[in-house]
């Protein structure tokens, strides 16, 4: 499910101070670059996602990484730039590797990139978790099986399950699908014409079937059935899969666990919810995004030394929406959304709050990508595609708000050419794109320059997209803000990016500077804004690893210092950032990690200082056995260190414990606890009560 993003206006970064910490970070020579900052070392999902609830991974850079570890990469046979999506390689990197298959015969093991002087014995640890698993080599028929449940101490539901499945047979024929069984999703919306509204049953207990696939992959060709995500070039005419440098179509059947237990009731009315004191929790249900959902297929051939592709794709996707993406024609206005009470011919006043509307409307999209290589890294392209909207409540006048991230009027598409070309340690990347809508559409732009090597790269991208620019489907490189539902919308911009590593591989630092206002014409033209930020590690000795990181933003160059607020919209203020993290590796069965991060934040309810937040972690990691491992963890946030009666402050508990049982089979079970420390006396609102969140999985390979 696909929870809605209002328009909220133009979020801006860092501030002045900044350009000296990280010029300095940029100066230093000699390094290695890789398409995320921080130095992963994981061995499974459950790594990733502890970085990103500890802030070290950002929200898109744990996503990408997610489906990069469920799907996996091939090094035997995968394209440049499915190789670059690996963390810790570098494009010159990538152009060995390339180099070193090339040259060989047949099949090779991720064993002899180390031997080969490709990457080092610790760049290979780091990757083996994203690598695709050669269980199939052995196998007719080989696959994996997860059951994943959640459940709170305070439900009064039957717990949501999710059953994921993947499998791989002969012919190259491979499949997954995802199976959830939902209980908190609204059934179909329909008009009702007695009340001239929108009305919605409540939800129920159902599967859902979100996410299937069957795909076969041959020489020269390649076709998918089901869900799927796709991209190409510089991500800007189209691109649905989050790489770094997207090269065609990928499975999908991503998923996202439960998050934080929601309000019980999701109604307001007169009578509509039970008096709870405090209101009712219980865990959400699993969710999943939104990609492309039809038939993909690619072919591919040689002519005379030169490389053709062509992939054409045809999707007939069901889209959710927030009921305040849409527009009620006849009033325009909101439309309010009715619940269909049991027993009741005819809603009532009985509204839904906060809910995802499903199905709202049914997207039909189509279209192609056209490619010519003269050489790996010489190559242009043409994409192009088209979408319609065919809404699902009938009976009812329905469009688009400006803040939605779907145009409005009727048919959308974009149409561009990207062109790759790189010799010695350069390469020129360039793509431009004219998105086509009801509401008009407009111009973008993306072109970037990398220097490096095999140690080192610089990266320069320069970015300009008009007002006009409307591609739901783009995810360029872009600033964190918004304009009318869109990211890459009404934004001119630099970003300058610096990854370095030293010649033992001892420390490795990224330091990345991003400069956009909005183009000429716009009511904040001329208004600049900064995003600064710079990390260091030190990887030198294996059971210690310390680092340090720092982030700065500012959403207005021209206005500086505290009390203006930063979070918000018609907001002018800063944050500074700094925190650091320690790991130890006492013994081959210990792992200990402590980490802290303050944060100096803008606040109108601080007029002559910055608010304070603070967030501490520790975490402790036990294998007494080969097949157990024991993983707690505690965490600590105030938003405020200055007051306990406005903002969040919690203590997060969980422990965690995995069992490989036997051989293909494994169980992992968490226990977690949260405990609000806000005031019981003068808070806005009352604390919550203790949470008690269980986790269970169990996983199957065959």
């Amino acid at each position: 499910m696909v929870s809605f993003v209002q328009c909220a206006g133009r979020v801006k970064a860092a501030c002045p101070p900044a350009l000296l910490t990280t010029w300095l970070l940029l100066a230093v020579t000699g390094a290695r670059a890789e398409p995320y900052d921080a130095e992963l070392s994981i061995s499974g999902e459950a790594d990733l996602r502890a970085l990103y609830e500890d802030g070290v991974l950002g929200e898109e850079e744990f996503e990408t990484l997610r489906e990069l570890l469920r799907t996996g990469v091939d090094v035997r046979t995968a394209s440049r730039e499915a190789l670059y999506a690996l963390p810790g390689l570098t494009w010159a990197q990538v152009d060995a590797l390339l180099a070193y298959r090339a040259r060989g015969a047949g099949a090779f093991e991720p064993e002899a990139l180390v031997e080969a002087g490709v990457l080092t014995e610790a760049q290979l640890q780091r990757v083996r978790p994203f690598l695709a698993r050669e269980a199939g080599a052995t196998r007719t028929v080989s696959g994996r099986l997860r059951l994943l449940t959640a459940y709170g101490a305070a439900d009064t539901l039957v717990p949501p399950v999710l059953l994921h499945a993947q499998a791989e047979g002969p012919l190259g024929l491979k499949g997954g699908a995802v199976v959830s069984l939902s209980r908190r999703r609204l059934e179909a919306v329909r008009y009702e014409p007695r009340r001239r509204s929108l009305v919605a049953e409540l939800p129920g207990v159902a599967p859902r079937l979100p996410k299937l696939h069957l795909r076969w992959e041959g020489e020269h060709a390649s076709v998918l059935v089901g869900t799927y995500r796709l991209g190409f070039g510089q991500r800007l005419t189209l691109d649905t899969t989050g790489r770094p440098a997207p090269d065609g179509f990928v499975p999908d059947d991503g998923f996202q666990p439960p998050g934080s237990p929601e309000r019980r009731c999701m109604l307001t009315g007169p009578g509509a919810c039970p008096v709870e004191e405090p209101p009712g929790r219980v865990t959400p249900d699993f969710g999943w995004t939104e990609g492309f959902r039809g038939v993909a297929g690619t072919v591919r051939g040689q002519v005379e030394g030169v490389a053709l592709a062509f992939t054409g794709f045809g999707s007939h996707q069901s889209r959710d929406l927030s009921p305040y993406e849409l527009l009620d024609t006849r009033t325009r206005k909101t439309p309010d959304v009715l619940a269909v009470l049991p027993g009741k011919q005819v809603p009532g006043t009985v509204r839904f709050v906060s809910r995802t509307l499903p199905d709202v409307f049914h997207e039909l999209a189509g279209g192609g990508h056209v490619s010519v290589g003269f050489s790996p890294r010489a190559r242009v392209g043409l994409t192009g595609w088209g979408a319609w909207p065919l809404w699902a409540a009938e009976g009812m006048g329905l469009e688009l708000q400006p803040g939605s991230r779907f145009p409005a009027g009727g048919g959308y598409g974009a149409v561009g050419a990207d062109a790759t070309w790189g010799t010695g340690p350069v390469d020129l990347f360039f793509e431009a794109a004219r998105s086509v809508s009801g509401v008009g559409g407009g111009f973008g732009a993306v072109q970037r320059t990398v220097l490096g090597d095999r140690r080192r790269e610089l990266e320069l991208t320069l970015r300009h997209y008009e007002r006009g620019f409307d591609n739901p489907h783009s995810r360029p490189v872009s600033s964190p803000d918004e304009s009318e539902g869109l990211r890459a919308s009404n934004e001119l911009g630099a970003r300058l990016r610096y990854l370095h590593q030293t010649e033992d591989g001892a420390w490795r630092m990224t330091g990345k500077v991003d400069v956009w206002t909005q183009p000429p014409g716009g009511e904040a033209s001329g208004t600049f804004h900064l995003g600064t930020s710079a990390r260091v590690d030190y990887v030198g000795v294996p059971e210690l690893q310390p680092s340090v990181w720092v982030e700065l933003r500012n959403k207005d160059l021209g206005q500086n210092g505290p009390g203006l607020c930063f979070e918000g919209e018609d907001c002018a203020g800063e944050q500074y950032r700094v925190a650091g993290r320690v790991r130890l590796d006492a013994t081959e069965s210990l792992r200990l990690a402590a980490q802290y991060q303050h944060t100096l934040v803008g606040s109108r309810q601080r007029p002559g200082s910055f608010q304070q937040d603070s967030r501490a972690l520790l975490e402790v990691v036990v294998r007494p056995l080969p097949s157990l491992n024991v993983h707690g963890r505690a965490s600590w946030l105030d938003e405020d260190l200055s007051e306990n009666t406005r903002l969040t402050q919690t203590v997060r508990t969980s422990l965690e414990v995995a069992w490989d049982a036997i051989a293909g089979l494994g169980t992992r079970a968490r226990y977690e606890l949260v405990l609000d420390l806000k005031a019981p006396v003068g808070a806005r609102s009352p604390p919550e009560l203790p949470q008690h969140l269980f986790r269970l999985e169990l996983e199957g390979r065959f």
